[in-house]
């Protein structure tokens, strides 16, 4: 394990394809198994897939502002407005970019995109988990990631998976003392998500601890002085620009963002809202084991979140974990969207993934082989069903 109070390690090569090869091998068959069962559960109900991953829910919104820019808005009956304003730029950009240079609509762009970042998502998260549990548990660590019960949303023109490629080598370059990288994807982080802050959280604690550590040993602690301070700048550039972007377009000022997630229902009320809903289950009956179940699920994340601590897992890690799950668990936003809100939270998996590691190859295969079938059906149901807005 990694000491909290360590300094980071001197940079090094990031983890070879070779070296990853395997996990990420296995992370492909995991997303290719979860696209034919979606495949053949779409043609039984008479859907297509195509349009399940590319062009439903959010998937929908990034291609209408890569097409057409920002200024669209929804007023529903209630007096909510919808607006495209509160989903960041990063996605359809890269969309729109795509879809210039090949005969690929943009919706068609977004799952190249997503299926690719998908990729570079698992290879961050394998070089985060090399780092800190060794080879074995890294591989674990990918598949985990790739047999989660919302995986599918890995494979749509989501920003998920481009969020977390971004997270985890930014991470990565935490670790290593990449620090001028480390502000840059941190930055490009924040223009991908609102929940880039954990990334700048990440970033911003862990320089800071590392100046703290220096004055107590006076010596100096990784990387020199100035390249932390610059990363501490760089950081939350993407974010904050989005953000007061959209305050000068609306008039609104620099809050003016907040008041777009408000016409969305969306805010942080430090899980009240969540609390609420899940008590509202225990009112009936027919509900009671779904209320059961949430309560079960938190408990769950917030046990290994506990693991997590008590492994010492490197600070940027617990930061940037905590903060993904706080912000997930805290919003007032569709509690139907929260599991694919904890996509991202991937450092969750380590603890599972090194007890793992610790079973005979065969044993951990049958394991890992099963919740991968299980949730290849598990997402072909919850796409045809209500999936995830």
């Amino acid at each position: 394990m990694t000491d909290l109070a360590t300094p980071v390690a001197p940079p090094r090569p990031a983890p070879s394809w070779r070296r990853a090869a395997p996990a990420l091998l296995g992370y492909a068959a995991v997303r290719a198994l979860g696209l034919v069962t979606l495949a053949v559960w779409s043609a039984a109900r008479d859907k297509s897939a195509h349009q399940l991953l590319s062009a439903r829910w959010d998937s929908l919104w990034y291609t209408r502002i890569a097409d057409l820019g920002y200024g669209y808005e929804v007023r529903l009956p209630n007096g909510d407005v919808h607006s495209n304003l509160a989903f960041f730029p990063l996605l359809p950009w890269l969309e729109r970019a795509v879809s210039a240079v090949s005969p690929l609509s943009y919706a068609d762009a977004g799952l190249l995109v997503s299926a690719v970042a998908s990729l570079a998502a698992a290879w961050g998260i394998f070089a985060v988990a090399d780092h800190v549990y060794g080879h074995r548990a890294a591989a674990v660590t990918v598949l985990l990631w790739a047999v989660l019960p919302v995986g599918i949303v890995q494979s749509m023109a989501y920003s998920e998976s481009l969020f977390t490629a971004l997270a985890a080598w930014s991470l990565y370059a935490v670790l290593t003392g990449r620090w001028l990288t480390a502000g840059l994807l941190a930055s490009l982080a924040g223009l991908t998500r609102p929940v880039g802050a954990a990334v700048v959280a990440a970033v911003w604690v862990t320089a800071v601890a590392s100046f703290v550590r220096e004055r107590g040993v006076g010596a100096p602690d990784g990387a020199p002085r100035w390249r932390r301070a610059l990363a501490m700048v760089i950081a939350p550039l993407g974010a904050a620009g989005y953000v007061l972007w959209v305050g000068r377009h609306t008039g609104r000022g620099p809050l003016g963002y907040l008041d777009v997630q408000a016409g969305w229902r969306n805010g942080f009320d430090g899980g009240y809202a969540f609390a609420r809903f899940v008590a509202d289950k225990f009112t009936s009956l027919p509900s009671a084991p779904a209320g059961l179940g949430l309560i079960i699920g938190v408990g769950l994340l917030i046990w290994l979140y506990v693991v997590c601590v008590r492994q010492r897992q490197p600070l940027p890690l617990l930061v940037y974990a905590g903060a993904v799950t706080a912000l997930a668990l805290c919003a007032s936003s569709y509690f139907g969207s929260k599991p694919r809100l904890l996509l991202p939270a991937f450092p969750l998996l380590l603890p599972l993934a090194s007890a793992l590691a610790r079973l005979r190859t065969s044993r951990s295969a049958w394991v890992l082989g099963g919740v991968a079938v299980t949730s290849a059906a598990y997402g072909a149901f919850w796409l045809n069903g209500t999936g995830p807005p």
